[in-house]
């Protein structure tokens, strides 16, 4: 694998919250999208992902197609190089394995021409909320079924470029097992379909981390993610993806900082990308869900929610043309 990561970007408007809601304001701008996007990637053609999620529920008629839930039509913004990041969140109350993995075989089907890597559910460890796909039954198993559907349906069709993996949060404590309960679940036909582990995390948004201590801070979480959480789950030989980091804006959280810990984060994950085999950065957002908003989750952007710069996104399109 290239040393150099892979960056990105979650483009729309709605963002989840830790309550089961959904945050959101002004609809997307599709040529304001596609305007930021362009000067984020710096020239036409260096690999670039566009994150866009879609999922499936026990009201998701199979057949086709599957609309990217956000942003909206999200394969306008896989162009000049640029894929999407494909998220595939189960949501089945009734624990519908057969019918998701059957989902993922027609997302390759609709999405597979224009996807990079594709993301079999969404912070499945997560168990407390609903938007989440802890919440749901046999998430476990919707995991080390799903993964496999994608790939073998992505042969069939000769996407063989088409990345399959699975993401959690950060795991500590009696929830450290969890990617080893997985392995173990799925055995080796599992373990031998997966091509990336995903790793959403957000220091010092939900618990403060000091300025000085922020790259250390980041260092060692990646480090222990590597180390106590994946080798020992036999996964240690897989690429690490950033599926998500941000840092939001809003009272005593300045634009200033934003910029500060999206270049202190970025800057530790381009430094440690041939150590720790760190395959790619997506940053989560481009853009507030709602600028107006005083709420943690209303304001994650590089923009406002008028496509207006903050600081941080200029530090952010500076880091990809350094480190990409």
């Amino acid at each position: 694998m290239s040393h150099r990561p892979v960056f990105g970007v979650y483009p729309g408007g709605v963002t989840g919250d830790d309550s089961g809601g959904l945050a959101s304001g002004p609809p997307d701008d599709p040529d304001r999208v596609t305007e930021a996007l362009d000067i984020l990637q710096g020239r036409p053609g260096r690999p670039f992902l566009v994150r866009a999620y879609t999922g499936f529920d026990d009201g998701t008629r199979l057949g086709g197609p599957h609309p990217t839930a956000t942003p909206e039509d999200a394969t306008r913004y896989a162009v000049r190089g640029r894929r999407l990041d494909l998220v595939a969140q189960y949501r089945s109350a009734a624990g519908d394995v057969d019918g998701y993995c059957r989902f993922l075989r027609e997302l390759v089907e609709q999405y597979g021409a224009v996807t990079s890597t594709l993301q079999v559910t969404e912070e499945p460890n997560d168990t407390v909320n609903p938007v989440l796909d802890g919440c749901y039954p046999s998430v476990r198993e919707a995991i080390v079924r799903g993964v496999p559907a994608v790939k073998e349906r992505a042969r069939e069709l000769g996407h063989d470029e088409l990345r399959v993996g699975f993401n959690t949060t950060p795991l500590f404590g009696p929830s450290a097992s969890f990617i080893s309960e997985l392995t173990e679940l799925g055995g080796p036909a599992f373990v031998d379909e997966l091509d990336y582990v995903g790793l959403d995390f957000f220091p010092d948004v939900f618990r403060p981390v000091a300025p000085a201590d922020l790259a250390s801070a980041v260092e060692g979480l990646l480090r222990r993610h590597r180390d106590a959480v994946l080798t020992p789950a036999g996964l240690g030989h897989l690429p690490l993806h950033i599926t998500e980091h941000g840092w939001p804006t809003g009272e005593e959280r300045p634009p200033h900082r934003q910029a500060e810990v999206v270049d202190t984060v970025v800057r530790a994950v381009a430094g440690l990308a041939e150590e720790l085999r760190l395959s790619g950065y997506t940053h989560f957002a481009l853009r507030d869900a709602d600028s107006s908003q005083p709420g943690l989750f209303h304001r994650f952007g590089l923009t406002t929610d008028d496509y207006t710069p903050k600081p941080a996104f200029d530090t952010y399109r500076a880091l990809i043309d350094r480190h990409g």
